[in-house]
């Protein structure tokens, strides 16, 4: 069965950090691109971050960018996001996609393969 599945999600405190993984099942992550997504109550799916299938680009939101960081390690078939300094509006579903395109972008329409999401709740 193929599957993307996040791990990682929790409750942080502000300021706090907290690193989510997502991990393929069934198939190979090596030629594929990953962005990381999240979607707070009532609003749209927004891009995070994404990186390329052989990690030679990257991109970030610019609400996120300088505190999060977005990895891969092939080998263990998993993509990383460490997300630092955490704001309660992170506060969301977050969902990894992967999908075979040129580079990355952070755009939701450029990925058709989707995790099942992972809760993060930023608050004291």
């Amino acid at each position: 069965q193929l599957q993307l599945v996040e791990s990682g999600g929790g409750l942080v405190q502000p300021g706090g950090s907290r690193g989510l993984s997502c991990t393929a099942s069934g198939f190979t992550l090596d030629y594929y691109a990953v962005g990381w997504f999240r979607q707070a109550p009532g609003k749209e799916r927004e891009g995070v971050s994404c990186i390329s299938s052989r990690g030679d680009t990257s991109y970030y939101a610019s609400t996120v960018k300088g505190r999060f960081t977005i990895s891969r390690d092939n080998a263990k078939n998993t993509v990383y996001l460490q997300m630092n300094s955490l704001k309660p509006e992170a506060t969301a579903e977050y969902y990894c996609a992967a999908d075979s395109i040129e580079g990355c972008d952070l755009g939701v329409d450029s990925f058709g393969f989707w995790g099942q999401g992972t809760q993060v709740t930023v608050s004291s």
